[in-house]
């Protein structure tokens, strides 16, 4: 797996695990403490602190991205033409992981605007990489 493009892809699916891990972790804690019951986790997160709201939103911001950034890899690999995304696939992936990183950390206004901008960095890669691979 010698790839950037490969190992970004990787790295990104299981970066959204370790945030799924993470949580699940929490919540499972929670649940032999007896702070919540089993049955009462809803999927935001939305009845617990503001730190579990924000692992739920960063969760499903690897998962809303996945299928965009990690679709162009996909199609770069399976294509062969995976020198299209090699060379920016590591700068994606460190603006997925700041960016996750950012939204868990803290929502002020400081925050918020550094973590549109590695979200803006992800899909200013994406729009290159989708023009060069239609592009041919």
């Amino acid at each position: 797996m010698n790839s950037p493009t490969l190992v970004a892809l990787t790295a990104f699916i299981a970066w959204a695990l370790v945030l799924l891990v993470l949580m699940e972790a929490i919540r499972s804690k929670m649940v032999v403490a007896r702070e919540v019951a089993p049955n009462q986790f809803v999927p935001d997160n939305a009845n617990l602190s503001p730190f579990m709201q924000r692992l739920a939103r960063a969760h499903a911001n690897c998962l809303e991205g996945l299928p965009i950034f990690g679709g162009l890899m996909v199609v770069a690999l399976v294509s062969g033409r995976e020198s299209v995304t090699d060379s920016l696939a590591y700068v994606l992936l460190f603006a997925r992981v700041l960016q996750s990183t950012i939204h868990l950390a803290s929502v002020s206004p400081a925050a918020v605007t550094l973590r549109f901008t590695a979200f803006a960095v992800q899909m200013a890669i994406a729009v290159f990489w989708s023009w060069r691979l239609l592009a041919g």
